[in-house]
């Protein structure tokens, strides 16, 4: 599902860092060595149909290496 983010709606919130995340191991090899954090937002969405909404957005993100593996947890409007 490919989507672009039109605009943030609320303010980043971080879910878990470092040793916490279950994923570190896999981000670390793939993407490098970092002060690894997991976030959550609020986002307004455009999907590649033209169909916009209000969606929770879930990601990585380490200083230097921007958001990796950006995914959609919940839709608040269609």
């Amino acid at each position: 599902m490919n989507f672009e983010i039109i605009e943030q709606i609320s303010a980043s919130e971080m879910i878990s860092e470092g040793k916490s995340i279950r994923e570190l191991n896999r981000l670390q090899r793939v993407y490098g060595e970092g002060k690894w954090r997991k976030l959550k937002g609020l986002f307004m969405i455009r999907f590649e149909s033209g169909d916009i909404c209000r969606a929770e957005l879930h990601w990585y993100e380490a200083h230097g290496l921007g958001k990796k593996d950006i995914k959609i947890k919940y839709f608040w409007s269609r």
